[in-house]
């Protein structure tokens, strides 16, 4: 059976959106502290303006459930940060840079344009390069985990994206196949880029 979605939501298993959002705000956070302690963490440097104290869990409501962030916290000054109040509205594009993921390698530009929306207007190029890389692995970790629950229902969504070709963007087909376990829960087994959704592909 097969049927076409509007929405990426029906792609992802909730669990798994949770956590790469989650590591991915966290990342950002860790960026953010080792700029405003004057150094990066573990680093030995006299330009240090503060030192790093543990990190504090922070709820944040998300389109796929509660997630819990780790809050970096400083010694001597309190640790700021706009992650929290602008996740809201840089959502749609943190979203659209994990599906790129999913379809090509990620782009750096992309990558960059959620982390300076989500209030770090002084990031590096290695840094940002850093972020597309293991935001790249992470989707292909979870792309290629085993399977070890029982599967008694299969399912194929398909949803359409531009990807880039060249000069050119063309649309392509991003074919999931999706089981639904004996618990209730979906789960990706499989996916594919193909040109146009059909029972051949």
């Amino acid at each position: 059976m097969q049927s076409a979605v509007k929405s990426e939501d029906a792609l992802y298993p909730t669990v798994n959106w949770k956590q790469i959002v989650t590591w991915f705000l966290n990342n950002v956070m860790n960026e953010e502290v080792s700029q405003q302690a004057g150094v990066p963490q573990y680093a030995r440097t006299n330009s240090r303006k503060a030192h790093r104290n543990r990190y504090r869990s922070r709820s944040l409501k998300t389109r796929y459930g509660e997630i819990n962030p780790l809050k970096p916290q400083l010694r001597e000054i309190p640790f700021e940060t706009k992650v929290f109040e602008r996740y809201s509205r840089t959502e749609k594009a943190l979203v659209n840079a994990i599906i790129e993921s999913y379809l090509q390698v990620v782009s750096t530009h992309n990558v960059e344009n959620v982390i300076t929306h989500l209030g770090i207007s002084q990031i590096s190029a290695s840094y940002v390069s850093k972020v597309a890389q293991e935001l790249d692995v992470k989707v292909t970790e979870f792309m290629e985990r085993s399977i070890d629950s029982h599967i008694p229902y299969l399912f194929v969504n398909a949803s359409y994206f531009k990807v880039r070709e060249r000069i050119w963007y063309v649309n392509e087909a991003l074919l999931v196949v999706v089981g639904i376990r004996t618990d209730g829960y979906r789960e990706i087994l499989a996916d594919r880029v193909a040109d146009a959704e059909h029972e051949l592909t």
